[in-house]
């Protein structure tokens, strides 16, 4: 009986370390079509292009994120700042930016 409880624990352990992983996936999507606006002007058509297509919808989906056409246009808002996710992810970030709306 107890192995079917460990079982069941370490199951929905796995899944969502493999979330995490999908996430990360997503992350490194975003950070590449960053650099491809800074370089060619063209990281929010990229990342359209990505989420859009069989690939990326899997991934968005794996990673728990509805691949819809809102979080597309979002993910494109994201790309057009030119933030990279581990600063915009930063305690510091998110610090200034309380600031900044408080001012």
């Amino acid at each position: 009986m107890f192995d079917y409880v460990d079982e069941a624990a370490t199951n929905a352990d796995q899944g969502k370390r493999a979330q995490k992983l999908f996430a990360a996936v997503v992350l490194a999507a975003l950070d590449d079509a960053i650099e491809d606006d800074k370089r060619y002007g063209n990281g929010a058509e990229s990342i359209a292009r990505w989420a859009r297509s069989r690939d990326g919808q899997q991934v968005l989906t794996c990673a728990g994120i509805d691949p819809n056409e809102r979080c597309i246009e979002g993910m494109m808002k994201f790309v057009s700042r030119g933030v990279r996710t581990s600063v915009a992810l930063s305690r510091e970030e998110g610090e200034r930016r309380a600031a900044k709306r408080a001012a």
